[in-house]
């Protein structure tokens, strides 16, 4: 998921009542939240080596055991600074006390948000990492979801930022999320009415101060409401994973594996591929209709790799991406001098398109010798 939504589901859970357990414990969660996206410093390296470490390590296994432990050492340092600061002020520090124990079963909570949140989408996360370089994935949510954003969203809002100060950060926030639903043209036109409606809902109740003596169960409603719109979404994409395989089957395409592909914001509509041993099958469907199955476009052949092709697959400069691939197709052009061999992930690419390299599309350059001579991704 995006850092915005990660960063309100911490927020939301510490309002439904965990930032009340001890001192610390709002600050723990959206750290905790973030925190194993710090392998996304890898960009600083180059595109591929951030895919080769993204939602590797700092995701798996190993580092969720020991994120909470460092975080809470981090977060007890800093409490003894405020206490001591406080002290030397001749203040008194209001909010729950300290409880160290209680702050690391938070840290716990904020750090294994991250990893369950991004399993969620079809990028996919690698869980077992460093032991198991297997990618996960949910394939439930959009990675940007609106709907996760207004839940997550509407319970921090009305309980946070009474100075003018932090109000004007939320109404800019919330400005360049409205601009984005609204402005995108993937988001039907019934969406972004909705989805106005809910900001306009979350002003109205917020001016009117009528949250004010119930900010906890309003935040702890929204927060179950999340988590119930997450389970219905994953109901979905398991029917649409079952439909698939059963429409295939009967067609005589007996498949191995199927991606359900959430759309943004359209809980019931799923677009999706599913591979065979020979062939790619593209699908669209309303889950709730399992007579809305339809492919999209012919099958396309699961191309085995010749030497031109591997020469290109295996060149370093594209190990990130061929680790992150999930539905790989390959397109061989020829050159005056040479070969351009186009790597597509079907996920994110289609194989008529000619885009610009981006998400999901490798292209390299191979020399007559099949010496790389250019990547670009």
């Amino acid at each position: 998921m995006d850092p915005l939504a990660h960063t309100l589901f911490g927020a939301t859970m510490a309002e439904a009542g965990l930032k009340r357990k001890t001192a610390m414990a709002t600050a723990t969660l959206i750290i905790g939240a973030n925190i194993p996206d710090v392998d996304g410093l890898a960009m600083l390296v180059s595109s591929d080596y951030a895919l080769l470490m993204r939602r590797g390590w700092t995701h798996g296994i190993l580092a969720l055991i020991i994120w909470p432990f460092l975080l809470t050492g981090f977060m007890l340092v800093i409490d003894r600074l405020i206490d001591k600061r406080m002290r030397s002020r001749n203040k008194i520090r209001r909010g729950p006390p300290m409880r160290p124990l209680m702050l690391l079963g938070i840290a716990f909570l904020g750090v294994l948000s991250h990893p369950l949140l991004d399993w969620l989408n079809t990028y996919g996360v690698r869980l077992l990492a460093p032991f198991d370089d297997t990618w996960f994935y949910g394939d439930t949510l959009f990675i940007i979801d609106p709907w996760f954003w207004l839940l997550a969203g509407a319970g921090v809002v009305l309980a946070r930022s009474k100075s003018w100060k932090g109000i004007s950060g939320w109404i800019l926030l919330g400005t360049a999320a409205t601009a984005l639903v609204v402005s995108a043209d993937i988001v039907p036109f019934a969406v972004k009415v909705i989805w106005l409606a809910g900001i306009a809902a979350i002003i109205f109740v917020r001016w009117t101060g009528r949250h004010r003596e119930a900010t906890q169960p309003i935040a702890l409603g929204l927060l179950t409401t999340l988590i119930l719109y997450i389970a219905f979404m994953i109901i979905g994409s398991t029917l649409t994973t079952t439909q698939a395989r059963v429409n295939l089957s009967e067609r005589g395409a007996e498949v191995k594996q199927v991606m359900a592909n959430p759309l943004p914001a359209r809980p019931l509509l799923r677009s999706g591929i599913a591979a065979s041993e020979t062939h790619y099958y593209r699908f669209t469907i309303n889950w709730m209709r399992p007579g809305s199955f339809e492919l999209s476009g012919e099958p396309i052949p699961i191309v085995e790799p010749d030497e031109t092709i591997r020469a290109a697959i295996t060149s370093p400069e594209v190990r990130g991406f061929m680790n992150w691939v999930r539905f790989p197709a390959y397109e061989v052009r020829s050159l005056d001098d040479g070969w351009k061999v186009i790597i597509r992930d079907l996920r994110y690419v289609q194989l008529e398109q000619e885009m610009a390299v981006g998400i999901g599309m490798a292209v390299v350059e191979l020399d007559e010798e099949l010496n790389v001579r250019s990547v670009k991704q």
